[in-house]
């Protein structure tokens, strides 16, 4: 007997009939990408896109309840940390796509791009079908996820979007020969991407591959430091291509197995999320988790505002470990004269970071109170940027003194923190303090090397 696949029998299938639909008209028009210039522009909106989308995933994997203590039933235990781990792989993936486009970026000569707008996003950051927004896990997060992630030229809908879709400002048709940045609407993350390989390719033709890839090779990210086998260096037309084949194959899987795409794991989720909840109205797999910041947000825009002092302390902790991540990548990608152990510990700090602080500091801070303004429910992370990551010297010396500095003072606030810290956290907090605090020396001892 042939067991049908979940998302091939449910709910979901008529969305996934949509995935094959080739017959409908296509509605993604062409981005125009002419220019060295313009491509760096879109590049960067590239970058911006996928550093956002990783802070989404992650906040939705952070809103997970973890076992029965927070009132799982026993039986789904193992379902939802299975839920988490998929997202926070999606996550990890999104880190890669990042890596990828950061090597995209350094090969036609420019810098990486790893500033990007603070949550609430604003609504003209992007067209008005790419909206990112951080929400705790449920069908409504798994549905926006997957009208993400979805493929070029489906009809999959999203709520939300259709709204923003409807005070979206049309955007101005420029001449051929427009100096600045062209914006052009882009209907899916796989339709920027085919317009990035478009304009890759055309630039090549009329420039020639010398001409266009004029970055050093060396301020490329390999696997071999950052531990992604997929992550290829970029020198050439070959490599680029290759490279947006990645993170377009793992988002939707377009030209592959889209079962293991990041639009079949997400379906495959909600599938079974809403079997559950169909068996049990009851089920609630997320705490009650609201994007919460620290400070209110520079635009004036509505925002959670956390009033519990030690919530308060926790927030301030994983914005400043995320930031020196940051920073850490920040210096990797446009080093100076670093040797090549050096460059593989920026790294390896990075990813030591974003393992055993941010991903430990997540689901504390979704455990804790926002305050007295909004009862019962949690804090959720909404990953603040503080500093640019670009005010560091060129000089080796006087940027490693300054990445050593920070993450020293991390780890002394780290360790601080521990003094409010309620006592069911006081071990997860530590064993953080601990992380920095070793990171820190690691860093150090690699400055004077």
């Amino acid at each position: 007997m042939t067991t049908q696949h979940p998302i091939e029998s449910g709910p979901l299938a008529r969305t996934m009939a949509t995935r094959h639909a080739h017959g409908k008209s296509d509605p993604e028009g062409v981005i125009r990408i002419e220019r060295r210039e313009s491509l760096i522009y879109t590049l960067g909106k590239a970058a911006e896109l996928e550093h956002l989308i990783i802070c989404q995933y992650l906040f939705t994997a952070f809103s997970l309840k973890r076992d029965s203590s927070e009132g799982l039933p026993p039986d789904l235990v193992p379902v939802v940390q299975h839920w988490a781990r998929e997202l926070m792989h999606i996550a990890e993936q999104e880190m890669l796509h990042l890596a990828l486009v950061q090597n995209l970026l350094t090969a036609v000569g420019a810098g990486p791009h790893f500033d990007r707008p603070n949550f609430p996003v604003p609504p003209r950051a992007f067209p008005a079908k790419i909206q990112i927004v951080l929400m705790p896990f449920g069908e409504a997060a798994l549905r926006h996820f997957a009208f993400l992630e979805r493929p070029e030229g489906s009809d999959v809908s999203d709520a939300e979007t259709m709204i923003a879709l409807e005070q979206a400002v049309p955007l101005p048709d420029l001449a051929e020969d427009e100096i600045g940045p062209i914006v052009t609407d882009f209907e899916t993350i796989s339709h920027l991407y085919r317009s990035l390989e478009d304009g890759i390719a055309a630039l090549t033709d009329r420039m020639g591959e010398s001409a266009l890839f004029i970055g050093s090779p060396r301020a490329q990210a390999t696997g071999t430091d950052f531990r992604f086998p997929e992550l290829v260096p970029v020198t050439d037309l070959a490599s680029a291509r290759r490279a947006i084949e990645t993170i377009v194959e793992q988002g939707e899987g377009a030209r592959g197995d889209w079962r293991n795409a990041h639009y079949g794991r997400l379906l495959t989720i909600l599938e079974q999320f809403t079997t559950a909840r169909d068996a049990d109205p009851a089920f609630e797999p997320s705490r009650a988790v609201l994007a919460a910041r620290v400070r209110p947000a520079e635009d004036g825009a509505p925002v959670a505002l956390i009033s519990e002092p030690f919530t308060v302390r926790a927030m301030d902790l994983l914005n400043a470990v995320y930031e020196v991540v940051l920073q850490l990548l920040a210096r990797y990608f446009a080093h100076a004269d670093e040797s090549d152990e050096q460059l593989a510990v920026l790294a390896g700090v990075a990813m030591e970071l974003m393992e055993e602080g941010i991903g430990r500091l997540g689901p504390i801070v979704t455990r804790l109170p926002i305050g007295s303004a909004r009862p019962g429910f949690s804090a959720g992370p909404t990953f603040e940027v503080f500093y640019s990551t670009d005010y560091l010297l060129p000089h080796r010396a006087a940027a490693w003194t300054l990445m050593v500095e920070r993450l020293n003072e991390v780890a002394a606030f780290a360790t601080s923190c521990r003094l409010q810290c309620p006592p069911g956290l006081t071990i997860e907090l530590s064993n953080v303090a601990q992380t920095l605090r070793e990171q820190a020396d690691r860093l150090a001892s690699a400055a004077s090397a």
